[in-house]
């Protein structure tokens, strides 16, 4: 893949919003790195992408021009937990970026799934470190360095009949974080509140890893979960914006795409994360990483957008 400018010959009409994008990015301050969540929907052009990108352009540089949008300052990498990524593949990557810009990469989900989704079972795998260094960490080390923000430890889902106790999970996830490699920011993204507890975050703040402040159907707002004290205490802040409570990922899909415009405006939300930024702000700056997902209000680009500007307001 080619190292890109802003747009190449292949687009020679340059989106007419862009100065104005430019213009609210520079009153962002640097510590906050907003962002989607990934990049590959057609229903981008015109807003992040140029005029008549063919499907083949947005995946082969589609990474490249999410990446020099003027309001994304970082960029979610999904793939990665459904497998890990090679170091191939992570050179690719690493080749679309400009320099110092660093993406969120999720954890394979082998390593974050409690019970085997086909057995049923106990998985083998879940926090399983050495398994864990040997296939995600370093390959990503090696290839993909400069470009690597914290990680995600996205955790899988689990049903009320099979959820650990929370001090049970708390020590496993003490005995994982312990054998990974200090160098690395970690980042766990809890799907059920239950485990949301002291325990939790007194092991976070040992290991120096971040709770994900999460907009997922079935946590908690992110501003309930800011409220809950001990819950910025890691060195940086990760909030990944994925789908709001109540709502199901295949309903939001099907009522947004093709994700080129705000369906359903989520004031709320927006009020948390400039609540976030001005905490952060608080904390001396605390380096703030935001994805944001088509599935919270419609387009992930456009809510970006809109994100940045009511934090700007809120720190002015």
């Amino acid at each position: 893949m080619k190292q890109l400018g802003l747009f190449t010959d292949a687009a020679p009409r340059p989106l007419p919003h862009l100065e104005a994008d430019a213009r609210l990015a520079a009153r962002l301050p640097a510590w906050i790195r907003p962002g989607p969540s990934t990049w590959t929907f057609p229903g981008w052009e015109g807003i992040v992408f140029p005029a008549g990108v063919t499907k083949d352009e947005l995946l082969d540089r589609g990474l490249g021009w999410a990446a020099r949008y003027p309001l994304f300052r970082t960029v979610g990498i999904d793939r990665s937990y459904y497998a890990p990524l090679d170091e191939a593949e992570l050179r690719r990557y690493a080749a679309e970026l400009p320099p110092g810009f660093r993406c969120l990469m999720k954890a394979w989900s082998a390593v974050t799934t409690f019970l085997d989704p086909r057995s049923g079972t106990a998985n083998p795998r879940f926090f399983d470190a050495d398994a864990f260094e040997r296939a995600v960490l370093r390959p990503a080390a090696r290839a993909f360095q400069e470009h690597l923000g914290p990680i995600v430890l996205q955790l899988a889902p689990i049903a009320p009949r099979d959820l650990p106790h929370p001090e049970a999970f708390a020590a496993d996830l003490d005995r994982f974080l312990g054998a990974l490699p200090t160098a690395l920011e970690y980042a766990v993204e809890l799907r059920n509140p239950e485990l949301l507890t002291s325990a939790y975050l007194a092991v976070l703040g040992r290991h120096r890893a971040a709770h994900v402040l999460s907009l997922w159907e079935r946590m908690p707002r992110v501003g309930r979960q800011l409220a809950i004290p001990g819950v910025l205490a890691a060195p940086f802040v990760v909030c990944r914006l994925s789908i709001p409570p109540g709502q199901r990922y295949e309903e939001q899909r099907e009522a947004f795409a093709p994700f080129d415009r705000i369906v359903a405006p989520d004031e709320g939300t927006r009020a948390d994360v400039a609540a976030l930024a001005r905490a952060c702000a608080d904390q001396g700056k605390k380096p703030l990483y935001i994805v944001v997902n088509n599935k919270v209000e419609g387009s992930s680009p456009l809510t970006v957008r809109a994100l940045v500007a009511r934090m700007v307001a809120a720190l002015d």
